[in-house]
């Protein structure tokens, strides 16, 4: 049976007057690789800031395994200033007692796992989503029992999330991860768990993949909801009987009045369950323009100072496409965004859009949002009524579309999680018709009942939709074409995500195969015999030595390679003393390939005279 790691009992967590959560109790076992999901709002970061110790409970315990390793990924990646990777990895485990060899090798070993290839890079350099790369390898260099991350996925690229994908399904840790990523879910998680006032306990827990979590999750709200109906029938008759006077004279006649009180009270905490199931309500208003060509890319590049984003870039936005624009961090995709609008000009090519074309743009920072201001303000400028597709709604109405309280509407956004922010700037949109809808990482604190809201509404938008999303499974649901970046100048059109993909792999083995091209190219190697005749006789045991001396050299790189997967090893990595017989196994290795190459070339220069 798998070992218990860290327990919850009876966690109870509110912020004023409104609880997150109440009487959460939930168990934690090595080998479980867990999604935590749930409604903006039902306190999902929080639990995880109170089961790491960050954040106290309002009341319940926790109790973890003895010695247990916990290590924390937030949501917000914080560094010290003037930090490099290096530094922010040795901080890291700084108090792990080890050796300044043991410390290096460690470093090493998580910076290459990770993807950084200059562990010496100053922080402030780094992209979004190579600081969300540093923090989990923070993270990870301390060989954690039990991982914690918090949206990891968010500020990622496509690669960076397949990379963590990849990473923790064959993690030999337990972890909980927060995240609003589908496939993420499905491929990397083997037990999920929703935290939603839905359920009598608090939360629904799986043991399973994603999907079937869904099966599982439908049967017991249908279930919950056919309860409701039939406690509903009985509670009318109930009400009937008791209107008709009945006198609580006997025994019976109380027993059946107490029991009309338990049903209804019954009916009311169905109803409420029930009631806290429910998701936004998202349409957005197209202007009914039926031009076929709203914004048409002929030619186009753009470049910034001297380095080339993209170059020779064609695409139509047509009503009822959708276009997905993918690429690395960096690649140029907002920059696509704001040539479409007109924010920016291309440097080559042309860009023909229809007249009095409207743009609606929800961006990927939410800048367009003045944080100071109060939400009915944000949701009504003007008055406290709300003019949509004609009809007047009133603010308090509007604001509850949006799963927003009456309470909420004199808060300033500024106090709101970031996806109920992300649904005040949806809420904005919907008031303003537009031809094209261009939404930049639209998904980023959404939680998964709110993305299927929005993904129908996009479907159903006649008008054209540009997406920018590192959600696949958004991707694969809406687009019907792919703008493909590769971040180096290079761009081309795909049918979809597979494709794509594709296309990015095939390029990544022309580049390795360039890579090792080069290094044979610098490698030394025999002179030809025409052009440089020999001058010297090798004795006969150097030309036997030369003869066997690449087979020893890829002998050679092979326990230099073994060296490496046994300082990669977790048991030797818990152990200082192993850990230094693996680092010198490896030096040792590395030397003698030196020392080989170095007497190839001396053996070669010989011969060639």
């Amino acid at each position: 049976m798998p070992e218990l790691l860290l327990s919850s009992d009876s966690l109870t967590k509110s912020f004023g007057p409104r609880t997150l959560f109440a009487g959460i109790s939930l168990s934690l076992f090595e080998g479980e690789r867990t999604g935590l999901i749930g409604p903006n709002g039902t306190g999902k970061s929080t639990l995880l800031k109170i089961l790491c110790g960050m954040e106290a409970a309002d009341s319940g315990t926790i109790t973890m395994r003895r010695g247990l390793r916990l290590a924390y990924v937030p949501q917000d990646d914080v560094f010290p200033e003037g930090a490099t990777v290096e530094s922010v990895l040795e901080e890291a485990i700084a108090g792990e007692h080890l050796s300044h060899r043991e410390m290096l090798a460690q470093v090493s070993i998580i910076a290459g796992k990770v993807g950084f290839e200059d562990r010496y890079q100053e922080v402030a350099t780094l992209s979004g989503g190579w600081r969300k790369r540093l923090a989990i390898a923070r993270a990870l260099i301390t060989n954690p029992d039990l991982l914690l991350l918090d949206e990891p996925t968010n500020h990622l690229d496509l690669a960076g999330i397949e990379w963590l994908e990849d990473y923790l399904s064959d993690a030999p840790f337990a972890f909980l991860v927060v995240t609003h990523d589908r496939y993420f879910l499905e491929n990397a998680t083997n037990r999920v768990i929703e935290l939603s006032q839905a359920y009598p306990d608090g939360y629904f827990s799986i043991n399973g993949s994603y999907v079937q979590f869904l099966e599982k999750r439908e049967e017991f709200l249908e279930a919950q909801r056919s309860e409701q109906a039939s406690i509903a029938s009985r509670v009318r008759r109930e009400i009937e009987w008791l209107k008709r006077g009945a006198k609580a004279r006997t025994t019976k006649a109380k027993g059946r009045i107490q029991e009309a009180h338990r049903l209804m009270a019954d009916l009311a905490d169905l109803r409420a369950r029930n009631r806290a199931g429910r998701k936004i309500e998202v349409d957005f208003s197209a202007t009914g323009r039926q031009t076929r060509k709203l914004v048409s890319f002929k030619g186009v590049g753009k470049s910034m100072g001297e380095r080339q984003l993209f170059s020779d870039v064609n695409f139509v936005l047509s009503p009822g496409k959708t276009t997905g624009i993918v690429g690395p961090n960096g690649s140029g995709k907002t920059t696509m965004l704001r040539l479409i609008t007109g924010e920016l000009q291309p440097d080559a090519g042309s860009i023909e859009r229809a007249d009095e074309l409207r743009y609606l743009y929800f961006r990927q920072h939410r800048q367009q949002l003045d944080l100071a201001q109060t939400l009915r303000r944000a949701l009504s400028p003007k008055g406290d009524t709300i003019f949509y597709q004609d009809r007047p709604i009133h603010v308090s109405g509007w604001a509850s579309r949006f799963l927003f309280r009456k309470e909420q509407l004199d808060t300033p956004l500024g106090m709101l999680s970031g996806g109920e922010r992300a649904r005040v700037l949806i809420a904005q949109c919907m008031l303003q018709p537009a031809d094209v809808l261009i939404l930049d990482e639209p998904t980023n604190d959404l939680d998964i009942p709110s993305l299927e809201v929005l993904e129908e509404s996009l479907d159903e938008f006649p008008g054209a939709v540009v997406l920018v999303t590192h959600d696949r499974y958004m991707i694969d649901r809406l687009c019907d074409e792919l703008v493909g970046l590769d971040g180096h100048g290079g761009c081309g059109l795909y049918a979809d995500l597979s494709q794509w993909e594709a296309a990015c792999d095939a390029a990544e083995r022309r580049e390795q195969e360039r890579a090792a091209q080069a290094r044979r190219r610098e490698s030394p190697k025999p002179a030809s015999e025409e052009s440089k005749p020999r001058k010297k006789r090798l004795t006969w045991n150097e030309q036997r030595e030369l003869e066997t001396i690449e087979e020893r050299i890829m002998s050679a790189e092979a326990e230099v390679e073994a060296a490496q997967k046994q300082m990669e090893d977790p048991a030797v990595l818990a152990d200082h003393s192993k850990l230094a017989e693996a680092c010198a196994r490896m030096d040792k290795a590395q030397k003698l390939v030196q020392q080989l190459y170095t007497r190839w070339a001396e053996l070669e220069e010989k011969q060639s005279g």
